[in-house]
């Protein structure tokens, strides 16, 4: 996570949204990301691995809705943050379905979640990994953003989000509401810590900063992170510093 976070400074995301974290509540409450704490999140009932979560940076303000009855593993795994703020008003959906749930059940659950959340007034953010690729054409794109234009909702990531050898695909994305995001940005983001690239959203005509707030990367230093430095240090191969024969700095 430290890794990920230093890749985007000095211009960390408010919000980050991850699929497929693979933990537990327990062991998910006890990641530290600095700057951040854990606003939402949804841990497989049953199967392994899987699942979604969303970390906020710690000085916004939020309240987080449940939608535990809406989820089944590997089907559909969702949660919503409801972000408040005195410019920006909205509800950030992540959500995950792997390849082999049920597409249908993934499309009517999608269906009744937007239904409840949905505002004229809000702004609703819809993004995760979802395993339907944005590149080609298919019944299955074709199925969901029928569903989604009902609320006037549509795809905004039309790049590569996962290459493998000399194919690549976007089946990770992000929806919005384009008449009510008039000024924004979708990019990738190239961190190396994933076979999915991140997707980045900027909205630029809004600033959740509050006045002279600034955030500072700090290295955690704890009794963990000093033997998980020591086991790494193992592993490098020292010969040639070793046979280095010149004077050394």
């Amino acid at each position: 996570m430290d890794e990920l976070i230093s890749s985007m400074s000095p211009n960390s995301p408010h919000i980050l949204c991850f699929s497929e974290h693979h933990l537990k509540n327990l062991e998910l409450n006890q990641i530290n990301v600095d700057g951040y704490k854990l606003g939402a999140a949804y841990c497989r009932q049953v199967v392994k691995r899987g699942a979604v979560c969303i970390f906020v940076q710690k000085y916004l303000k939020y309240t987080n809705i449940d939608l535990g009855k809406y989820c089944k593993d590997q089907d559909i795994e969702v949660f919503v943050l409801k972000l408040k703020s005195t410019f920006f008003n909205a509800c950030i959906m992540q959500v995950y379905r792997e390849t082999t749930g049920n597409f249908n059940l993934f499309l009517n659950r999608s269906d009744d979640v937007i239904k409840t959340l949905y505002k004229v007034d809000w702004k609703l953010i819809i993004c995760g990994d979802i395993n339907i690729d944005y590149l080609t054409d298919n019944d299955k794109k074709r199925q969901l953003d029928a569903v989604l234009l009902t609320y006037n909702l549509s795809a905004i990531v039309h790049f590569p989000t996962r290459s493998q050898g000399y194919s690549s695909n976007a089946i990770d994305n992000i929806y919005i509401d384009t008449y009510k995001f008039i000024n924004y940005t979708a990019s990738p983001l190239h961190n190396g810590l994933s076979d999915h690239d991140a997707q980045l959203l900027i909205k630029n005509d809004v600033n959740l900063q509050l006045q002279n707030h600034r955030i500072y990367t700090i290295r955690n230093i704890n009794n963990y992170s000093t033997e998980e430095f020591k086991t790494r240090l193992s592993y490098e191969s020292w010969g040639s510093i070793f046979s280095y024969n010149g004077n050394i700095v």
